[in-house]
């Protein structure tokens, strides 16, 4: 494992968030007033998250977002997630094969009070009415709610033959039933082409999208988000960790002066690198919140201290983060696979098997990355393994070694 990987995988933002030391972090930070001109509402002497408001739907959630990855057995993590003001939940039916779901509907049976102050989200991977009632029926009765906040349609990519006219339909009459208040989707590939065609619908409530200090700075995504705001869509921003291929360390082969440097600056300010990421998103007004997995409690309070700090970033640090975004742009795949996929046979998901190979590699994940994969045909595989990626590399904006990263996200996931 390399230093920059080190840095940036979900164990050491563990093992630094510790050396920075977030009980002071957490008491300096969370005793002043909410950051990021946001509204808290004080449950202790201690101030919570603060809140934005979610586009046009009248309603103001939390800056931060407890992702899906708790089981039923971390009750005391969505207690304290709760108290801290964490109170926008998302989750999916996919999500560990319901059993986020599941975690979260135990909550409610013991706390059916705070269902309410709990914005909640969830998501189903369908485009078609019969089953996206039939999804979001499960999903109720494993969340033991009798209705959702915010319904995604998970993972679209192409606005156009995806949020159909029946699927207007479908969310008028599930929004008139008082099953969802709102409704929307999440993107991961194609996200700019997707928001934008969102913004020209005008009846998309809320977009989950990747978004993160490397996206940020590219203007088809400013204008995206720009269209999403005017349009009164609530953004909440994923992947903002940004997190790379560990492929394209492994040819380095050691940590840069310029991602030494710029950890040791930002951890003597009190604040991890990974802290440092998400309040560079948290500086756009236009990001309702961020929506961060969360397995333990000291990422819980990482984050929440991160929320809560008010020291701003500096122009030197936003500098440090957009240099080393560039300096590492050929390790992460930005999504963009209307460019790449349309220079390979068009039955190979090389956006999607990108992503994969980032859970793998960037966080760690080798059951989720190794689920995906195995889910792939073995006719898809092989057209993998014999593919010419040539073409695509050249293509690729971040001009990243496509062809290397899928032959070895084969090897040790396939």
């Amino acid at each position: 494992m390399t230093g920059i990987r080190k840095n940036l995988s979900r164990r050491a933002f563990i093992q630094t968030a510790g050396a920075v030391g977030l009980g002071s972090v957490l008491g300096s930070s969370m005793a002043g007033k909410p950051a990021y001109g946001g509204t808290s509402t004080p449950t202790t002497a201690l101030s919570t998250v603060p809140k934005r408001p979610f586009g046009k739907t009248g309603q103001k959630v939390s800056i931060l977002s407890l992702g899906g990855v708790l089981r039923e057995s971390d009750q005391l993590i969505f207690r304290q997630a709760f108290r801290m003001g964490v109170t926008y939940w998302d989750t999916a039916d996919s999500y560990g094969w319901g059993r986020n779901e599941k975690a979260i509907g135990k909550y409610f049976a013991k706390f059916p009070e705070d269902r309410k102050k709990v914005f909640l989200v969830t998501k189903g991977g369908s485009s078609d009415p019969k089953k996206l009632s039939e999804k979001l029926h499960q999903s109720l009765q494993r969340l033991r709610s009798s209705y959702v906040d915010l319904y995604f349609i998970h993972y679209v990519s192409d606005v156009e033959s995806e949020l159909t006219a029946e699927v207007k339909a479908w969310a008028e009459k599930a929004k008139s039933d008082g099953k969802i208040r709102f409704f929307g989707f999440s993107a991961h590939k194609n996200m700019e082409n997707s928001m934008l065609a969102a913004a020209q619908l005008g009846w998309i409530d809320g977009i989950m999208v990747s978004y993160n200090y490397r996206l940020m700075e590219k203007e088809k995504m400013k204008r995206a988000v720009d269209a999403c705001a005017a349009a009164g869509i609530g953004l909440t921003a994923m992947k903002t960790q940004a997190a790379f291929s560990a492929n394209f360390y492994a040819s380095i082969g050691s940590e840069t002066d310029e991602a030494s440097q710029m950890t040791r600056r930002l951890m003597a300010k009190g604040y991890t690198a990974e802290q440092a990421k998400l309040r560079m998103v948290w500086e756009n007004p236009q990001i309702a919140s961020i929506c961060s997995a969360m397995p333990n409690m000291t990422i819980l309070q990482a984050n929440v201290a991160a929320a809560l700090n008010p020291r701003e970033l500096s122009d030197g640090d936003r500098q440090r983060l957009r240099h080393y975004a560039m300096q590492t742009a050929p390790g992460y795949c930005a999504g963009c696979a209307a460019v790449c996929e349309s220079a390979v046979d068009p039955g190979i998901p090389v956006s999607d098997a990108m992503r994969w190979s980032m859970y793998h590699n960037g966080y760690g994940d080798r059951y989720r990355a190794m689920r995906h994969f195995h889910r792939l045909p073995s006719g898809v595989k092989a057209k993998m393994r014999l593919a010419d990626y040539d073409e695509a590399e050249r293509r690729c904006p971040q001009n990243m070694p496509i062809g290397k990263i899928l032959q070895q996200a084969l090897e040790d996931l396939a």
